[in-house]
């Protein structure tokens, strides 16, 4: 029997935490479908073919891993490509509380369907998506956390944000 697993998520954009979960996912199992989600509830950046070529970028030397976007429930499409198990990475405590949250939901939704969490590695643990998308857009160095083609297409999407005058969304700041 061959073990698939998917990794969801929004990837907007992919960073070194999204690469390491990953690579270790894809060591656990046979094949790893790296399934990005279409339409969040979230302020996006990159449109969906974009958060696709750049995780199948950023992926490309796992020859077991698959990028594919998806919608609709998570739970479906792991039970259209064969998916035993749905993969998760844990930051911070913060996290485990919304990812138990969902597993119990999608083994309510699913039961045949396993939930696997993996702690980030601690050189990880502060990095979000939403994190470095700030810290890109105000002009900070984001190559220490982010796969080089990753810097360069929020390179391009700070200076088309500066072009058209639009404000950079703040996620660090509390009110």
């Amino acid at each position: 029997m061959t073990h698939v697993a998917i990794y969801p998520g929004t990837f907007d954009p992919v960073h070194l935490g999204h690469v390491d979960i990953a690579t270790r996912a894809a060591n656990i199992f046979d094949k790893l479908v790296v399934a990005v989600y279409d339409r969040p509830v979230k302020n996006l950046m990159f449109s969906i073919e974009e958060r696709v070529t750049l995780a199948r970028q950023a992926l490309a030397d796992l020859p077991n891993v698959r990028v594919a976007p998806y919608g609709g429930l998570t739970v479906e499409f792991a039970r259209r490509v064969g998916a035993q198990a749905i993969v998760r990475g844990l930051r911070v405590i913060s996290d485990f509380e919304l990812e138990y949250q969902m597993a119990l939901t999608n083994r309510q939704l699913a039961p045949e369907i396993e939930f696997v969490c993996l702690m980030t590695r601690q050189t990880h643990a502060f990095l979000s998506s939403s994190i470095v998308k700030e810290i890109a857009l105000l002009g900070g160095d984001v190559s220490g956390v982010v796969p080089p083609h990753v810097t360069t297409a929020l390179e391009a999407k700070r200076r088309e944000r500066e072009k058209n005058h639009e404000p950079v969304p703040l996620f660090s700041l509390r009110d």
